[in-house]
C-alpha cells in the first residue's frame, strides 16, 4: 500500500517561485503546464494513476474505481487496487484512511469547515458499508495549534462542535488535529499523527504563512494486484 505526503521537494517539479517546485494545484495561479507535468511526474514516481479533487470545504464524498475528471468533493474512496487518491492542502489536514484488509482506502480534506460539517463521519460511515475490517488513519502535515490563530467568531463556531479544541491564552487558537483525533477515537478508528506544522516547515506549502503558494498532497493507494 502507498501512503505518503509530498512536499516542495518530494521530487523535482517544474513550478517556479512562489510555487516552487512540486505544486500540484491548478487553482492557485501557477502555470497549468507546470502543474500537469508535476502531477505526471508524481504519478510516475509512485507508479500509480492519480485522482485529484476540486475541493470546496464541504462534506461530499465520492467513491471511484477509475480516474475521472476531478470531482467537486472533499473526500475520495476507492476499492480499486493501484489507484492513487490525492488530497491537496496548504494548512488543512490531509487525512488518509484504510482498512486492515487493505480492501478500501480514502483520502479526505479536513479543514475547519469540513470538521464542522462532519466529513470524516461521512467517509467512515461509507467505508464501513464496504468493509467490516478495522479502520486506521494517518493525519498528515497541517497547521499546528500554536499557529492556528483565529478570532472570537470562528472560535465560537468551531467550539460548538469541538469545545476542547479551542485554546485560549494570549491568543485564541484552534487544535484542528486534536478535534479530528477525538472524532476518530469516537468512531473507533486507530490514528497516527506525527507530522510537522505547515507554517513552521519551509518545505511545506502554507497559505497562512505565504498567501500565494502551492499545494502539497497526501496520497493513498491500495496494493496493486499486478
Amino acid at each position: 500500500m502507498i501512503r505518503t505526503f509530498t512536499s516542495r521537494s518530494f521530487i523535482t517539479g517544474e513550478s517556479h517561485s512562489p510555487f516552487d517546485s512540486l505544486n500540484l494545484a491548478l487553482h492557485v495561479g501557477d502555470e497549468p503546464d507546470a502543474v500537469s507535468e508535476n502531477r505526471a511526474r508524481l504519478s510516475q514516481h509512485l507508479g500509480v494513476p492519480m485522482q485529484y479533487m476540486n475541493q470546496v470545504h464541504g462534506a461530499d464524498v465520492q467513491q471511484i474505481d477509475e480516474v475521472i475528471s476531478d470531482p467537486t468533493v472533499d473526500a475520495l474512496i476507492t476499492m480499486t487496487p493501484g489507484l492513487g487518491l490525492a488530497v491537496m492542502v496548504a494548512d488543512c489536514i490531509p487525512l488518509l484512511i484504510w482498512d486492515e484488509s487493505q480492501s478500501v482506502a480514502a483520502a479526505v480534506h479536513v479543514g475547519r469547515r469540513g470538521a464542522i460539517n462532519g466529513i470524516v463521519k461521512n467517509v467512515v460511515g461509507q467505508m464501513r458499508l464496504l468493509s467490516s475490517a478495522s479502520l486506521s488513519a494517518e493525519i498528515g502535515p497541517h497547521i499546528c495549534a500554536d499557529c492556528y490563530v483565529v478570532g472570537e467568531e470562528i472560535a465560537t463556531e468551531f467550539g460548538a462542535a469541538h469545545p476542547n479544541a479551542v485554546l485560549r491564552s494570549e491568543e485564541i487558537t484552534l487544535d484542528l488535529s486534536g478535534a479530528l483525533r477525538g472524532d476518530l477515537a469516537e468512531m473507533k478508528v486507530r490514528v497516527t499523527d506525527h507530522h510537522s506544522c505547515t507554517v513552521e516547515d519551509p518545505l511545506l506549502y502554507s497559505y497562512r504563512r505565504d498567501g500565494v503558494t502551492g499545494r502539497f498532497a497526501g496520497v493513498i493507494a491500495l496494493p496493486s494486484t499486478q
